[in-house]
């Protein structure tokens, strides 16, 4: 680790095993804490933290936005995705420091003024979310793929949604929800 920064990992545990609460309080590691700028859902916050902190945990802990989930913790399931500039990533296992001065945009900023997004609409519509715990992640990836390709193809839906897991089995409507919302957005 770099100077100054404590040796804990992202779970809050050193890179021996122990936890900070397992030290006596003169060996308890000080967490440096900076300042970092985000527009997040189109306003302008700061907060302070550490720089390895994820993404993930400022979102929730910090800034109240619950709508991003943690799921597997490593970026490999896409419960936790966000749009940094437009593009889809894992909040989970993207430290603070890496989202610095960019925009992010979370599942509560998909919709605009106090209405639901089509993508959002579309999932109601086709019932597509079963448990819905993996539900703003897609929503997340299926947003910047209809910003990027209005009218997709099935096969190019299912291509934009294979990082992201769906346990209960609700690909079908997914797949159909997002075709739905690109037919009420696209000319």
């Amino acid at each position: 680790m770099g100077e100054g920064r404590d040796t804990f990992g992202s779970e809050g545990r050193l890179e021996h095993g122990l936890e900070r609460h397992d030290l006596p309080p003169e060996r308890t590691p000080k967490l440096v804490t900076e300042r970092f700028r985000l527009t997040v859902n189109g306003a302008e916050t700061a907060l302070e933290a550490d720089a390895d902190t994820p993404l993930l945990y400022a979102l929730r802990n910090d800034l109240g936005l619950k709508g991003t989930r943690f799921g597997c913790g490593s970026g490999q399931c896409g419960a936790c995705f966000v749009l940094i500039d437009g593009h889809p990533a894992p909040a989970c296992d993207t430290p603070l420091w890496s989202a610095a001065g960019k925009s992010i945009t979370t599942v509560e900023g998909l919709g605009t003024g106090g209405g639901l997004h089509p993508l959002q609409n579309a999932f109601l519509a086709e019932q597509a979310a079963q448990c819905g715990y993996c539900t703003s992640g897609i929503l997340i990836a299926a947003a910047a793929l209809l910003a990027k390709n209005a009218r997709p193809t099935e096969g190019e839906v299912r291509a934009a949604l294979d990082r992201n897991l769906c346990r209960c089995g609700s690909h079908n409507r997914i797949v159909r929800a997002v075709l739905r919302a690109a037919s009420k957005i696209a000319p």
